[in-house]
């Protein structure tokens, strides 16, 4: 019988643990592509500070124009597609390269690697630090993606550190 390795099991699991990450991915895609309204009208919120406290005190921030609140949600789902693009393409490269050498492995990651950082500075540097910190997201019950995004970078992050570090011997 052959015995599963150490070695095999780490790559298996990082084949995997992308494979939920594109799975989510695409969900996101979905959503967003499928019910456009109902995400647009979150993301409209959360440009024009409309239900943030102090609302009158930042109002230099607000982005109120309806147009650029379709601009802005366009770029998001760009950076979805781009994302989820170069991780499935990870994915599959990873899965492809299972049984070579470890330097093979190692090599066919990177397209997941800048996946996955495209998803960190969309769900990091977009929603959490712009829009918590210049559009006030946190401050509003009602419109608020401060938890939902803050959830995503906790399993995005150590995804990225546990792929591409090269523990695979």
């Amino acid at each position: 019988m052959n015995q599963l390795t150490t070695n095999q099991l780490i790559k298996i699991s990082k084949v995997a643990l992308m494979l939920f990450f594109s799975l989510f991915g695409l969900l996101m895609m979905h959503s967003n592509f499928t019910d456009y309204s109902t995400n647009y009208e979150y993301l409209g919120h959360i440009l024009s500070m409309n239900t943030t406290t102090d609302n009158e005190k930042y109002s230099y921030r607000a982005i109120t124009s309806p147009m650029l609140h379709h601009r802005i949600y366009w770029l998001i789902i760009t950076l979805e597609v781009i994302y989820t693009t170069l991780c499935i393409i990870g994915t599959f490269n990873l899965y492809r390269n299972i049984n070579t050498s470890d330097e093979a492995f190692h090599e066919s990651k990177k397209p997941a690697i800048i996946g996955l950082l495209i998803a960190i500075f969309l769900y990091y540097i977009c929603f959490q630090v712009i829009g918590i910190e210049w559009f006030n997201m946190d401050e509003s019950k009602d419109w608020n993606y401060k938890d939902w995004a803050r959830n995503i970078v906790d399993f995005i992050l150590p995804l990225l550190f546990f792929t591409a570090c090269k523990i695979e011997r």
